[in-house]
């Protein structure tokens, strides 16, 4: 068996991959594909020897030898089980020689298409994670860019960061694209989409537009996609296992544990099917009730452009998936009423294909719980259709139904939107009488936003600034990278304890280190009180931080000085969705900004849409105004270049969550508490005086 463990960012040159890719091909004359891996080493030494042209040429052929190789194998194994189905009389030998028979048949079709040493096509974990978060468009995207190409090198650029989504340089490259003549929007093309999911964020956007005509089109395409990317997930399940929980050397099973050890693992995998239908590319974790809500848009749908029968066929659907859903059922009945006068709404049923999906999936769940109840593995459902926490999306909030009274019209496709925002508040009393609400939510056209003026004077604004030009650093928070969100401005920050080490030492005055200490309690404590929070506020990070811009950088400059984010999931602007996994700071509840002045060019602080487009609020900097949030994605927020002079603020988030209280802020406490225990005992033990 052949491995290549190669590290491939990090290695300078590949010698002799070429050669031994030659001499792989000659040895099998039959061979019809090329292994993709070797095709990708020889890419990755191209791309080392700046020879663009042979690395666009290997990599491509490496991406489309991947995709055949994939291909062959569903196809092989859908024909062949087609051909040898299992005999219904369950009798051994007719059991076992269908299985026999599936083998050869695989092995054959296998052959026939791929060549006859199949072992050459067997890769590297490495290798195939590569392929898995879209490497080789990494070096495409550069390649292409290098021979001209800008057309090819945008979709391979966009390609890599969809997947990629925390790659900085690629997210500057993607900006430079943009700005380079002859790039059109239509060039940025995800080449690896997957139909069912292009289909559906299609229907989400003709939905949101009102035409719901061409939404009814796309989600029906997304279903039917839907369906053929299942049947070749749950065939890719079927090749070979690990046995991870067993030594190799320790493990000998009878016939029917290693069968049960196996397929167990294949229905596993081919039960977990509809995690990775749902989930987007370089994600953690599945869009929440995923499947479901193509027949809850289509239910509406369906009503709004009077098709009811088929309003209530999806209606009905959805309840397959959420029996008892209260909004659906309310949904239902005013659909049968509509229907009643000239049709039979009894006869309309829930769709047979959904039916036929739901009923496996709860099969496959009794089977693997059998299983884990007398076998030697551990298998807990994960409910990807539970709505729990659903999207924040105040355009989906219901229309239509109030429970328990009836309405003219059906409730419109919805999320726990309505049901998340009953648990927030805000509007309450700021404690401090020289702070001053200026704007709320409802002026910022967000939700849990609010605008705050007076938390510092000028003056404290001069001592606040003037410590800062002697205690940040570049690219402190960053690695060290002095320009950690665009190459056209200086990063630079401090840590409050790292000011009061300073000022203890006499290297900033000691009254300007305690006040960034007390103003960010101060902001908290105003914070915490605005949003009628009813547990503690903790502090997860304090930053003290300074943008400068660069000169002569700052001539037709299209990008920002930190582009749109939120502050505990990541923003996916093509679904629409926000995830809260890593890298993002999942633990964050809310934030603030706090400014130390506004004498600079540009620099406006910006709420967005999910599109990370479209502006909803800016502000605009000045000593003691504080913009505060709630930390997810209902308020994506980005800055503003800074186009001349320095921009300086106190960036400040908080966790309810006391297990993830900053380490450096419960440090300064402590220093605080020695300073005012020293200021005691001067007052008690006054010195002499001279």
């Amino acid at each position: 068996m052949r491995k290549m463990d190669f590290n491939f960012p990090q290695c300078a040159i590949f010698a002799g991959i070429s050669v031994l890719l030659q001499t792989l091909l000659l040895c099998s004359t039959a061979a019809s594909l090329e292994p993709y891996d070797l095709l990708y080493a020889s890419g990755v030494e191209a791309f080392y020897r700046h020879d663009y042209e042979n690395v666009v040429l290997y990599m491509e052929k490496a991406l489309a030898s991947y995709s055949e190789l994939r291909q062959t194998k569903v196809q092989c194994r859908l024909g062949c089980n087609d051909q040898h189905p299992f005999d219904a009389s369950f009798s051994d030998l007719a059991f076992f020689s269908a299985v026999l028979k599936r083998a050869a048949c695989l092995n054959e079709c296998m052959e026939s298409k791929v060549g006859q040493q199949l072992s050459v096509h067997l890769v590297s974990g490495d290798v195939v994670q590569d392929f898995s978060r879209r490497v080789p468009y990494n070096y495409l995207q550069l390649a292409y860019y290098k021979l001209n190409q800008l057309d090819k090198a945008s979709a391979a650029a966009h390609t890599f960061f969809l997947a990629n989504p925390e790659h900085m340089e690629m997210w500057q490259n993607l900006e430079h694209y943009k700005l380079l003549e002859g790039v059109q929007e239509s060039h940025f093309q995800d080449r690896e989409a997957r139909p069912h999911q292009q289909a559906f964020t299609s229907g989400v956007k003709h939905y949101d537009a009102g035409d719901y005509e061409k939404a009814i089109s796309f989600f029906e395409e997304a279903l039917l996609e839907y369906g053929k990317a299942d049947v070749e997930c749950r065939a890719l399940c079927e090749g070979p296992q690990k046995f991870e929980e067993h030594e190799y050397l320790d493990y000998y099973p009878g016939l029917y544990k290693a069968i049960s050890d196996h397929y167990t693992q294949i229905l596993i995998c081919e039960h977990e099917c509809v995690r990775d239908l749902a989930t987007r590319p370089g994600r953690l974790s599945p869009m929440e009730n995923y499947l479901p809500l193509h027949y809850d848009y289509l239910q509406y749908a369906y009503f709004k452009v009077n098709e009811i029968e088929k309003a209530l066929e999806c209606a009905g659907t959805y309840l397959l998936f959420h029996e008892g859903d209260e909004f659906i059922t309310d949904n239902i009945e005013f659909y049968k009423e509509a229907l009643a006068e000239n049709n039979r709404p009894q006869d309309i049923r829930p769709r047979q294909d959904a039916e036929r999906y739901v009923r496996r999936h709860q099969q496959e769940l009794k089977v693997l719980l059998v299983g884990s109840d007398n076998l030697d593995f551990v298998y807990s459902e994960q409910n990807y259709w539970s709505t729990t926490f659903g999207r924040e999306d105040i355009n989906r909030v219901p229309s239509g139904t109030a429970i328990g009274v009836r309405s003219s019209s059906p409730s419109e496709k919805r999320t726990l939107a309505s049901e998340t925002d009953a648990g927030l508040r805000e509007g309450g009393p700021v404690p401090y009488d020289e702070v001053q609400m200026v704007l709320g939510s409802e002026a910022l056209n967000g939700s849990q936003r609010v605008l705050l003026d007076g938390l510092l004077t000028e003056q404290e604004c001069r001592d606040l600034k003037s410590a800062a030009q002697s205690i940040t650093m570049a690219g402190d928070g960053y690695s060290g990278k002095m320009s950690p969100h665009t190459p056209n401005e200086k990063f630079e920050g401090a840590t409050v304890l790292k000011a009061l080490q300073y000022g203890y030492d006499g290297r900033i005055p000691l009254k300007s280190a305690q006040l960034f200490y007390e103003v960010s309690e101060k902001a908290r404590r105003t914070i915490e009180s605005y949003f009628m929070l009813n547990s503690t506020l903790y502090f997860s990070y304090t930053h003290l931080v300074c943008r400068t811009a660069i000169q002569g950088q700052q001539s037709h400059r299209n990008d920002l000085s930190h582009p749109i984010h939120a502050d505990n999931c990541l923003l996916d602007t093509e679904a629409y969705e926000c995830w809260k996994e890593p890298p993002a700071y999942t633990y964050r509840d809310y934030s603030a900004i706090l400014y130390l002045n506004g004498d600079f060019d540009g620099g406006e602080f910006i709420f967005t849409e999910m599109d990370a487009k479209t502006v909803t609020a800016s502000v605009k900097p000045n000593c003691g105004r504080m913009v505060g949030f709630s930390s997810g994605g209902e308020n994506p927020h980005g800055v503003k270049a800074v186009t001349r002079g320095q921009r300086c603020a106190v960036a400040m988030w908080f966790t309810l969550d006391p297990l993830f209280r900053e380490l450096e802020r419960l440090q300064a406490d402590e220093v605080m508490q020695s300073l005012d225990d020293e200021h005691r005992m001067d007052i008690l033990n006054p010195r002499d005086e001279l």
